[in-house]
C-alpha cells in the first residue's frame, strides 16, 4: 500500500461514522433500573442498544462504559464455554452501582464471524484446535469486529472520556481513533471454569487480553472453548 493509501485509511478511521439514535425508554431489569436507547449504524444497518444508568457517577469520575459484543450462547443460554454472559451481568451490576453505559453491539457474534461460523469453530475446538486456530482453519479472521459505530455512539451521547470495562486493550485503541478517551481500564475478569479455561488462556497468550486466570484451574482445564 502506498503512503497515500495508508493516510486515506487513517483519515477514514477518524471521520465520524454515521449513526442514528432512537427514543429513550425505561428498562427495569434484574440488575437495576436503566434507560435504554436503540442506535442504528447507517453504514451496515446493524442495530445496537445503549443501556445506561439514569444517575451520573456521584464521585465526578468518568462514567463506566462496557462495549459488549453480542453472544447468543453466552448471554441468552448461559453457556460455560465462554465468560460472555457473566461479564454482561457483572458490567450491568457495576454500571447500576457506579453509573455509566453498556453498549450491546449486535452483529459481533463469535468476534464478528457470525453464529453459524462460531458453531463450526466449536467443532474444530472440540477436535483440539484453540479458538485462534479454529478461525484460521475456517479461513476467517481471528477478530473481525470493528468499533467505528460504538465510538460514534459514545460521542453522540456526550461520552468523550470513559472508564472502560474491559480486559481487551484493542478496544481502548479503537475508541481513541473515534475520539473517545479511555482514562482507565477497569478489569471485567470473572472466575474461570474448567469449560472455558483454555479459551481464556488463549485470549491471554495470543490476543493480549489482560487476564490473571486461576493457575490451578488452568492446570485442570479441558479443551472446550468459545469465541
Amino acid at each position: 500500500m502506498t503512503t497515500t493509501g495508508i493516510q486515506e485509511d487513517i483519515d477514514a478511521d477518524q471521520r465520524p461514522h454515521p449513526v442514528s439514535g432512537g427514543p429513550l425508554v425505561q428498562l427495569p431489569t434484574a440488575y437495576g433500573d436503566f434507560v435504554a436507547q436503540a442506535w442504528t449504524d447507517l453504514v451496515t444497518g446493524a442495530e445496537h442498544l445503549a443501556v445506561s444508568s439514569p444517575v451520573p457517577p456521584a464521585d465526578g469520575r468518568a462514567p463506566l462504559v462496557r462495549l459488549h459484543s453480542e453472544c447468543l450462547t453466552g448471554d441468552v443460554f448461559g453457556s460455560y464455554r465462554c465468560d460472555c454472559g457473566e461479564q454482561l451481568a457483572y458490567a450491568l451490576e457495576m454500571i447500576n452501582e457506579f453509573g455509566g453505559t453498556l453498549l450491546y453491539l449486535r452483529g459481533q457474534e463469535g468476534r464478528g464471524i457470525g453464529l453459524a461460523n462460531k458453531i463450526k469453530a466449536y467443532a474444530l475446538q472440540e477436535a483440539g484446535f484453540d479458538t485462534v486456530e479454529a478461525n484460521e482453519q475456517l479461513g476467517l479472521p481471528i477478530d473481525a469486529r470493528t468499533y467505528h459505530a460504538a465510538g460514534q455512539i459514545l460521542v453522540e451521547m456526550g461520552l468523550h472520556e470513559v472508564r472502560l470495562l474491559s480486559n481487551n486493550p484493542v478496544k481502548q485503541d479503537r475508541l481513541a481513533e473515534a475520539g473517545v478517551l479511555v482514562v482507565e481500564m477497569v478489569p471485567t475478569e470473572v472466575p474461570s471454569r474448567d469449560q472455558n479455561i483454555r479459551y481464556l488462556q488463549t485470549k491471554k497468550d495470543r490476543m493480549d487480553h489482560r487476564l490473571v486466570l486461576d493457575v490451578q484451574t488452568a492446570a485442570n482445564g479441558v479443551a472446550h472453548e468459545q469465541d
